[in-house]
């Protein structure tokens, strides 16, 4: 009885992991309001009784292919400058990651949170505070790479942290917008080029970065 209950387990973890790898990518495209529990179902040829079994409503959708998006998320841009030491590289490194990942069109429309969060942004109810939270941890996570830059010593004492964040997110955004409305990928070299520039404004040492991406 035990190992028939795990199969079954391990076939609704396998369908659920099916399931969200196609709505992450019609999300990012589409928004998350171009998903329904019908829609997958006819997609993956999978009964709509299933689907609604393992997901119950649009909305419980919805906030699974967000916290499935930030899986990923995690994976392609935050984890792999984990264990390099702080510093203005591990600062670029992140910027970097960033840009490749939407370069490389990780999610099928480009940052899955940039496209998303138009669409919620002037909403209320637990998608949105999803997709705020995600976003505010991005961000945060950006300010506390920078700060232990700066307590290590790479980058001056007076940078003012926020206003560098917002900047460098800002340009990487950009860069993901006019890549994706224009089919311009020149736009990720402008963005690296213009982080590149505003990390060197309060660098210690210049050798710390690449004179050019």
């Amino acid at each position: 009885m035990t190992d028939g209950r795990d199969g079954r387990v391990e076939r609704g973890n396998q369908t659920r992991r099916l399931i969200l790898g196609r709505t992450v990518d019609i999300a990012s495209v589409e928004g998350l309001e171009g998903l329904s529990l019908g829609r997958i179902a006819t997609e993956l040829k999978l009964s709509k009784s299933g689907v609604f079994a393992l997901f119950g409503s649009k909305e419980e959708l919805q906030l699974a292919t967000v916290r499935a998006a930030v899986a990923v998320y995690v994976e392609r841009v935050i984890a792999p400058v984990r264990d390099l030491p702080p510093g203005p590289g591990r600062v670029w490194a992140l910027c970097e990651n960033w840009l490749g990942y939407s370069e490389q069109r990780v999610f099928a429309g480009g940052c899955f949170f940039y496209g998303v969060s138009a669409e919620f942004d002037a909403r209320s109810g637990p998608v949105r505070e999803a997709i705020a939270k995600a976003r505010q941890d991005w961000v945060a996570y950006v300010e506390r790479t920078l700060e232990e830059a700066r307590t290590a010593g790479g980058f001056d004492a007076s940078m003012d942290v926020g206003q560098v964040a917002f900047e460098l997110i800002a340009l990487m955004e950009a860069a993901n917008a006019q890549s994706v409305l224009h089919d311009d990928d020149s736009a990720y070299d402008r963005a690296a080029k213009g982080i590149l520039s505003r990390l060197r404004a309060d660098v210690t040492d210049p050798g710390a970065l690449p004179q050019r991406p």
